[in-house]
């Protein structure tokens, strides 16, 4: 199997390593496993693209190459450059620093790397390590994704479900904040919702006087409602949500048809 692994906190970043073992886990030994990753941070870009500037790509060993773009950027010269001749079987985007449950799905970079991934065509899953106090200070936080993390993969893959829609599938795994040996299991969950989360800023103004503002996340530790992602994570369960770039409401169609004329 060939394995297209990329990140949103950049090609030096531990979670991405992370992500490699799994990769290698998974692809075997007669794999490969290839990394396209941003060069710099991108942590918060969504599913951007470069769409208005070229974007260097260096090659930093045996497929392993940097992209001064985000992950989505990384996927598309993944599978229409540097993976052209050898496309890959699966793109795993991860493991990132921190969750990407509830209202985080909307932001996250991991998450746009998996998106575009299943907009080419390919199986894609994200991954993403929740942090919390009990495991923020561990030697190695991301330990309950490098545990579970190949299992809950195959299991995915194995699942294979029927595609019938017109955007493919991909798929959000969020590790919960726990050491590994915490762990309870893993549950299938839908996106969730923090209440009254949002995300905000905070200004400040420089020693020279300009003004600045930091963007600033909302409070983790909010229960969204049982059984969702966010809500299961912090009971110490891994989440996998499936999910699609479709963004249309569906349920309310029939009530918006007096619209039609």
């Amino acid at each position: 199997m060939r394995i297209l692994i990329t990140n949103d906190d950049g090609i030096d970043a531990p979670g991405l390593a992370v992500l490699a073992r799994i990769a290698e886990d998974i692809a075997g030994p007669d794999g490969e496993v290839w990394t396209v990753a941003p060069a710099f941070e991108q942590s918060g870009v969504g599913h951007c693209i470069n769409y208005v500037k070229p974007t260097m790509i260096s090659k930093l060993g045996t497929r392993r190459y940097a992209a001064e773009g985000s992950p989505a950027d990384c996927v598309l010269i993944g599978v229409h450059d540097v993976m052209k001749d050898s496309l890959p079987d699966l793109v795993l985007s991860g493991v990132n620093r921190g969750n990407n449950s509830a209202e985080n799905t909307l932001y996250s970079g991991t998450i746009g790397g998996a998106m575009e991934a299943a907009l080419q065509g390919f199986p894609a899953i994200a991954l993403s390590q929740y942090y919390g106090p009990d495991n923020r200070d561990l030697d190695d936080p991301f330990e309950a994704a490098a545990t579970f993390g190949a299992d809950v993969v195959r299991r995915i893959l194995d699942a294979n479900p029927a595609e019938d829609g017109a955007y493919s599938l991909f798929y959000n795994v969020n590790f919960p904040p726990v050491p590994a040996k915490a762990v309870k299991g893993t549950r299938l969950a839908p996106q969730g919702r923090r209440p009254g989360v949002v995300h905000g800023t905070e200004p400040h103004t420089s020693p020279s006087g300009r003004r600045f503002s930091w963007i600033k996340g909302g409070d983790q530790r909010v229960m969204a409602a049982p059984g969702t992602d966010a809500a299961v994570n912090l009971d110490g369960y891994v989440s996998v949500t499936p999910m699609r770039a479709d963004l249309t409401a569906h349920e309310i169609m029939d009530q918006l048809a007096g619209i039609d004329t």
